[in-house]
């Protein structure tokens, strides 16, 4: 008989009786290739499941509340769509609608009533069939009509039926709680069904579980939703909580148990994780008191008694031996075979279980409790810490229990199987027990994320140990790290450890254990370091013992954030020395997100507190080859050697001398002192290797490159190695520096790449590269000319560079986060190294800068505008008139930019801008400034005084502007009348801002502002009206405002005026004068200690300005200046002023006094210069002469200024030779 050949063929067919396909002409007009299943259908038609419930739904959509047959259609119909799996994992093909399946739920449930249970059951089951299996979204009218079904059938129905009742209603809700509040009360009011039914004085344990489950899934929060009522999710909260706290119900079993505690568990879960949380009285610790019962559920050998509550203390909680019949944690039926104490049997077992075959999956990542406590002593023996090292937290069991952390019963690490082949009631408890132990660490993170930091730190100690000092150690998250037999879990604990440490720096930062401890107490520092060392002890076990490769990825991880956040320059040298080498092995581990992991920590090495004195000797140190490197032998190093080690390899791949020898260089050979100071760091070099040479071995199937070549590192790795290189570029260039060429060769190559993400990084570490250059060749930095980059050796760098992919990168009008990071890179350019360069490639740079700034995107705009406020400041650029018009004209244009970062950036650079015009001014003179368009001016000073009404990170700039423009403008401008308005404008504009609720940054610089105005001898002080606004204001915040900078800034701008004439008429210098001396005597009055530092600084200042204004005082001023210095007030004065001269150069109480001085434009003076200042003061007021009406009363007032000013100058003369005298007699020795 002849095989079938159409479409009905038998689905299993032998090669020979394939079907023939006729040939087809290959075309444009061809129908497309539909490919034919197994047994014959076509792929994308209809598959029987759909079918099925097609057929069925339209059948039940026909049938009638009045039909005869109703019951038994229905019941047949039901049974038919409960026997179909909808699941889209067996049957891909499954395409039935959401609409179709919403509108068949809401008519089966108007056609079976409530009292047919039988039905109501089916029909229940059904919902939670369709809902769960096809993932349906329901609408809010199908939504509401099933929630009153079911809440009426809860309601209506016999108790036997709320079981399926309430699983139906649990997959209603699911995510849906804020939508079900017509229904909450009922479910969840004082009286709610949900509330009787979760009780833990429920009889009905599956009652109590689906219940719980049903809770949980209102309380679920769907990212977007609103969170659910406080009320009801306070009620359910309280539930939870009882629920976990409860103890197991007599005569109940222990797997139902397990399921109602996990339903507990995720719903706690929920609530913490739907929006913000508070914590009532002793709730949290409550909380977390039962999470870390149930971290440790059913752990064999854990026997303590928990307590119900934990409260903050600084100290640990050690837990208290258990009483003889425990309640928690449930204990399984039969006791672990290895609770022996050890001794012959044990090692007997040490033996057997090594003498078994290798693992099956390369998941498993715990063996039994001998090879285990094998694999814990050997590096712990290596570091000479014996076998006590290695036993870590599994001393936390009593003595009987022995080292039974790692069962016997353990041989897989997979939680999803049940470890014997029967799936015994032990398996599926263990297993159970896992899942309990993991949604605890779960919702525990939750709480950790959800709380305030400052307030987890009282509970440390619950969750973090300190070093063993005697006694078990207490059950921590450490314990579980290191003992439990499931990887999933470990993987939890390593999350939660790390969320802790996350943000803990400033906590941290307490730390210190350099000086020697005390015997009388032990400080709280103390502990804190302590803490940390122990973290670093059991994190390094972890490292050690750890096999699975997810699990391993967290537990560097959780080092990476420990690194972070410790404060390692007030600890003892060695943890990260220590940790340094033992990464090392790992770099080269076979599973990429290990190797990621490696490089991030390696980037948090190089980061942290950097510089670091112990991280620059660890990063000088030469590569140390294999056979050396015994203390960081790991038992993963067997699977590393898919990658080259120590030299060892086939040939690379070609490339530039420069990277190889981070691959080809030998460490054997020994080197000299010179040598290993000058050699890149081997961080470094591996780093540049993992970019951009190809793998030798592609073992790990990670595939290989394009026509059989080697292929790169996979794109994570290479990413976190540009990262680790950017860390090291910026902590410590002096060391990157001398591979500054090949670093630049490989930014090079990542710009070239076609990768966006690996050309950002690119362009972020050549910016790097850029900024620590500069840094090296600023003078404050007093880096020596032989350290620094030789300059030539600078141009050559930026040579290359330029004429390179990067002018790729700036043109990439597809990648603007490109485009961005490549303006900064062009903006960190030396500037005495951009002078030097050919002028065509500085021609390129500007006109690339000035390009981008008419970009659509503003991000490229924003840098580019910045860079450009950079450039405007280069010694070749400044003094080019023409530059510098393009450059105000394009920063003018992004001024009036929508986005308010391109408007801040642009006021920068308008301020830079306006910097360069008014050194300029003084270096070159009054050519530049008739060189400059006055309209361009007028444009700039307008277009600043708009600026200064814009946002507080505009305006800051913005006033900083208006201050130079008002110091640059001539006297011919000034006079003009179209310069009139605007000038008046400016000079209000900057009062306002003095006058204002702005930020204390905007206010000060306003005063400085203003004060740089004053320095413009063309200015009309005397005559203008607005002057009178301009010293009012300064006068107001110089004896008033709150921050003490701000009012630094304003007595020094009130000093600035060199003539009489310009603080107008003796009212005026009057009232300038009573406020300094108020603000003198007022100078300690502070509540705020940030203020308070800065007391020196003021009265500095202040005094400084108060002699400035005696100075230029003239006859008319006398008697305003007699009545302040006569009283009481002037011994207050005679006291400041005193301090002020005696103080040494530099002056007034600390460097901060100086930094005032300086920033308001004054110079520093010596004790002699403030000595000489005040005589001549004295000479000129002995021969200033009264004149007007009023002489009888200024001269008596003068004589009484010359009194004072003599008694001060005899004050200060008899202080210095006697101070003097003393250091003749008792002279210092150095």
């Amino acid at each position: 008989m002849a095989a079938q050949t159409g479409p009905l063929s038998p689905v299993f067919m032998s090669r020979s009786d394939a079907p023939v396909f006729p040939a087809v002409l290959l075309s444009a007009e061809a129908a497309p290739f539909t490919p034919l299943g197994t047994d014959g259908w076509r792929l994308g038609s209809p598959s029987d499941v759909e079918k099925q419930f097609t057929r069925c739904a339209a059948k039940l959509r026909a049938l009638r509340a009045d039909s005869s047959q109703l019951r038994e259609e229905l019941n047949l119909f039901l049974d038919q769509l409960l026997s179909e799996n909808y699941n889209k994992t067996f049957e891909p093909n499954i395409n039935i609608r959401p609409e179709d399946v919403c509108s068949l739920l809401k008519h089966i449930s108007c056609l079976v009533p409530l009292s047919q249970e039988h039905l109501v059951i089916k029909l229940c089951q059904l919902v939670h069939h369709l809902l769960n299996q096809l993932k349906v979204i329901m609408d809010e009218r199908t939504l509401d009509v099933l929630l009153n079904y079911t809440t009426s059938a809860l309601k209506v129905c016999s108790t036997w039926t709320h079981s399926d009742v309430l699983l139906a209603l649990s997959t209603i809700v699911y995510g849906n709680g804020p939508q079900c509040h017509q229904h909450l009360r009922d479910l969840l009011g004082e009286d709610g069904v949900l509330l009787l039914y979760s009780s833990p004085s429920q009889p009905s344990i599956e009652l109590r579980r689906v219940a719980l489950t049903c809770m949980a899934n209102i309380c679920l929060r769907i990212p977007g939703q609103a969170p659910l009522d406080d009320q009801y999710r306070s009620a359910s909260f309280k539930v939870f909580l009882e629920t976990l706290q409860s103890s197991k119900p007599p005569n109940t079993d222990e797997l139902f148990y397990c399921m109602v505690i996990q339903a507990a568990l995720k719903g706690l879960q929920c609530c913490l994780s739907g929006g913000k949380w508070k914590f009532v009285g002793e709730e949290l610790g409550s909380v977390l008191a039962a999470l870390k019962r149930l971290m440790f559920q059913g752990t064999p050998g854990v026997s303590v008694e928990w307590p119900t509550v934990l409260y903050p203390t600084p100290l640990p909680q050690y837990e208290a031996p258990s009483a003889p019949k425990p309640a928690e944690p449930p204990k399984s039926p039969e006791p672990p075979k290895d609770a022996a104490p050890s001794g012959k049997t044990s090692a007997n077992k040490k033996r057997k279980s090594k003498g078994k075959g290798k693992k099956t999956s390369s998941e498993e990542s715990r063996v039994d409790d001998g090879e285990e406590e094998n694999r814990e002593t050997v590096p712990a023996l290596q570091k000479g810490g014996g076998r006590e090292a290695g036993r870590g937290e599994g001393e936390s069991l009593s003595k009987t229990s022995g080292p039974s952390l790692y069962p016997s019963w353990k041989r897989a690490s997979s939680d999803s199987e049940f470890s014997d082949p029967e799936g015994s009631a032990q398996s599926k408890l263990r297993l159970y027990n896992g899942r309990m132990r993991q949604g605890a660490l779960h919702c525990l993170l939750a709480v950790v994320k959800g709380v305030e930091k400052r307030t987890l730190y009282g509970y440390w100690s619950s969750f973090i140990p300190d070093s063993p000092i005697g006694g078990p150690p207490p059950l921590t998250l450490i314990t579980i790290i290191l003992k439990d037999p499931s990887p999933k879990v470990r993987a939890c604990a390593l999350q939660v450890l790390s969320a802790i440490l996350d943000g803990s720096r400033q906590f941290l930062a307490v730390a210190e254990d350099t000086a020697s401890p005390r015997k009388s107490y032990t400080p709280f520092s103390f502990l804190l370091a302590t803490a940390v060392r122990e973290l670093h002890r059991a994190l390094t076990l972890a490292l050690l013992a750890e096999t699975s490769p997810q699990t391993l990825t967290q537990v560097i991880k959780c080092l990476a954030y420990l690194v972070a956040n410790a404060p390692y320059h007030r600890l003892r040298p060695g943890l990260l020395s220590q940790l340094w080498k033992q990464m090392r092995a790992y770099v080269r581990h076979r599973d990429v997100n290990v190797r990621v992991s490696v490089l991030t920590l390696y980037g948090a090495l190089v980061t942290t507190q950097a510089p670091l004195p112990e991280v620059q000797l660890l990063l000088r140190q030469p590569e140390i080859s294999s056979s050396s490197r015994t203390g960081s032998f790991t038992p993963q190093d067997s699977g590393l050697s898919w990658r080259q080690r120590d030299g060892v390899s086939t040939p690379p791949t070609p490339v530039k001398p420069s990277l190889r020898s981070s691959r080809t260089h030998s460490p054997q050979v020994p080197r000299t002192p010179e040598e290993v100071d000058s050699a890149p760091p081997w961080l470094l070099q591996l780093c540049m290797s993992l970019v951009t040479q190809p793998r030798e071995d592609q073992s790990d199937g990670e595939g290989a490159g394009a026509g059989g070549g080697a292929a790169l590192e996979p794109s994570p790795v290479r990413l976190e190695a540009l990262q680790v290189m950017f860390h090291l570029v910026r902590g410590y260039f002096s060391l990157a520096q001398a591979c500054l060429c090949e670093i630049g060769q490989v930014s090079a190559r990542c710009l070239g790449e076609t990768d966006p993400s690996i050309q950002l990084h690119g362009a972020k570490l050549l910016e790097e590269l850029g900024t620590g250059i500069i840094l090296q060749y600023r003078a404050e930095n007093n880096v020596s000319e032989s350290s620094r980059v030789p300059m030539s050796q600078v141009v050559l760098f930026w040579s290359e560079v330029l004429s390179g992919p990067l002018n790729g990168a700036l043109q990439s009008e597809q990648h603007p986060t490109l485009q961005t990071s490549a303006c900064d890179a062009l903006s960190s350019i030396l500037p005495q190294a951009f002078s030097q360069l050919p002028d065509k490639t500085q021609l390129m740079c500007i006109t690339v800068l000035l390009g981008l700034t008419y970009s659509e995107n503003y991000l490229v705009k924003t840098a580019a505008v910045r860079a450009l406020g950079v450039y405007i400041l280069f010694p070749c650029l400044r003094e080019d008139v023409m530059f510098v018009a393009d450059t105000a004209n394009t920063i003018l244009a992004a001024l009036d930019d929508r986005s308010p970062n391109v408007r801040a950036k642009a006021a920068w650079s308008l301020g830079n801008l306006t910097d360069t015009l008014v050194v300029n001014m003084e270096s070159v003179g009054v050519d530049f400034q008739e060189e400059l368009s006055d309209m361009l001016l007028l444009k700039m000073l307008q277009a600043a005084t708009r600026a200064s009404a814009d946002k507080d990170r505009v305006k800051a700039n913005a006033v900083r502007a208006l201050g130079n423009l008002l110091h640059f403008l001539r006297e011919s401008q000034l006079t003009r009348s179209a310069f009139q308005r605007p000038l008046e404008d400016a000079v209000l504009a900057l009062v306002k801002t003095i006058q204002s609720e702005a930020t204390m940054k905007v206010r000060w610089n306003a005063c400085y502002a203003l004060g740089n105005a004053f320095r413009n001898p063309a200015l009309p002080l005397d005559s203008a009206p607005w002057s009178c606004d301009a010293f009012s204001s300064l006068c107001h915040v110089v004896s008033s405002c709150k921050n003490f900078k701000v009012r630094i800034k304003s007595a020094a701008a009130l000093a600035i005026p060199t003539t009489r004439g310009s603080y107008g008429d003796s009212e005026r210098f009057g009232c300038v004068w009573r406020s300094l001396a108020k603000a003198l005597e007022n100078s300690e009055d502070t509540n705020d200690f940030f203020e308070y530092r800065y007391s020196a600084s003021l009265r500095h200042t202040l005094s400084q300005a108060l002699l400035h204004l005696l100075a230029v005082s003239q006859s008319q001023d006398m008697p305003s200046l007699g009545a302040s210095l006569a009283g009481e007030e002037g011994r207050g004065i005679k006291e400041h002023l005193i301090n002020y001269l005696r103080a040494e150069e530099g002056g007034g109480g600390g460097g901060e006094g100086a930094e005032g001085e300086k920033e308001a434009g004054g110079e520093s003076f010596t004790l002699q210069q403030r000595i000489g200042g005040l005589q001549e003061t004295l000479i000129r007021l002995k021969e200033l002469e009264a004149e007007g009406d009023g002489r009888g009363e200024e001269e008596r007032c003068r004589e009484m200024v010359v009194h004072f000013l003599e008694d001060l100058l005899q004050t200060c003369e008899a202080e210095t030779t006697k101070t003097a005298l003393s250091e003749e007699k008792h002279p210092t020795t150095n």
